[in-house]
């Protein structure tokens, strides 16, 4: 699903993927989960909130819950990935990773090379779709909490052990500052009113409840210094990377 394609609706929650290019180990070759940690604060400061999360070696899951103050989805989020792209490139060029930057350069379409972009980071889009329902919800949570042992990731022995990941809040009780919107918290109401305000959407938009409803077979030690925590992501992003 194209960054192009707009996400009007609020006070409801989405599942996101962002996954990098080629599905090279970006993110653990880079280190960043202290980053990632930070990364998922902003998106709580520009009204993306948290609700379940997973960093993997080659790719992120978001259970989030787009607030009423959230300004602009679309916006928020691409500029979201442009902040860690950059942050990774420059990660890759301090530990002079030239083969895997010289893979990013060379993935860069001709139109976004002129407009200055240099690295092809992550897949030219990212995955949203709106989750519904508790079912829904608490499948799309278990699916993102249990990724670091299903199929080929053997990454830990016990899922909830796994650090980049909200498993332990919901699974041992652990408290965990990032989480926002624990999907827990939201009573049947809460839910229908979501659905019913997509539903009355979707008819207007003449968009179908079961072509956008959520697929359940779908589904990186440095922090920042002062000086970047207090910058934006669209102050940030405007360093090409």
């Amino acid at each position: 699903m194209s960054t192009h394609r707009i996400h009007p609706d609020k006070d409801c929650f989405y599942f996101l993927t962002f996954t990098c290019h080629k599905w090279l180990p970006l993110l653990k070759l880079t280190e960043l989960e202290n980053y990632f940690f930070i990364w998922l604060s902003r998106l709580n400061d520009k009204g993306i909130l948290i609700s379940a999360y997973v960093m993997m070696p080659n790719h992120i899951h978001l259970l989030v819950f787009v607030s009423s103050f959230c300004t602009d989805f679309n916006l928020v989020i691409g500029e979201a990935k442009r902040f860690m792209a950059y942050e990774i490139v420059k990660r890759l060029k301090s530990k002079k990773e030239k083969i895997i930057l010289h893979k990013l350069r060379q993935a860069v379409q001709v139109n976004e090379s002129a407009k200055g972009k240099r690295h092809q980071v992550f897949s030219l889009s990212f995955d949203a779709k709106m989750v519904i329902g508790m079912n829904s919800l608490n499948r799309v949570a278990d699916y993102i909490h249990h990724n670091p042992v299903s199929g080929k990731w053997k990454l830990v022995n016990d899922f909830t052990q796994y650090s980049a990941s909200s498993a332990a809040y919901y699974h041992l009780g652990k408290k965990n500052r990032l989480i926002k919107a624990d999907f827990r918290g939201y009573s049947p109401l809460d839910l229908r009113v979501s659905l019913d305000k997509k539903s009355k959407n979707d008819s207007e938009r003449g968009v179908s409840l079961d072509k956008k409803s959520l697929d359940d077979s779908e589904r990186e030690k440095k922090s920042l210094d002062d000086s970047e925590m207090g910058k934006s992501f669209s102050d940030t992003c405007r360093i090409p990377y």
